[in-house]
């Protein structure tokens, strides 16, 4: 997934999106560290629910 950030032309906003979903900053430096968040959160090992897992070890 592709986080932007974008400021908002004729105001003083910033705003970070997230595919169709968007947030709105009043600074640069609190969208940068929005984003940042964000992109961490997005790219952290999220490992599969026990559910899951008993599932694909039947198909093996």
């Amino acid at each position: 997934m592709k986080v932007e950030i974008e400021e908002v032309v004729g105001k003083t906003d910033w705003v970070v999106r997230l595919d169709t979903c968007a947030v709105n900053f009043r600074t640069q430096d609190e969208a940068k560290a929005f984003a940042e968040r964000l992109q961490a959160r997005l790219d952290a090992p999220h490992p599969l629910p026990t559910s899951c897992r008993e599932v694909l070890s039947e198909l093996s």
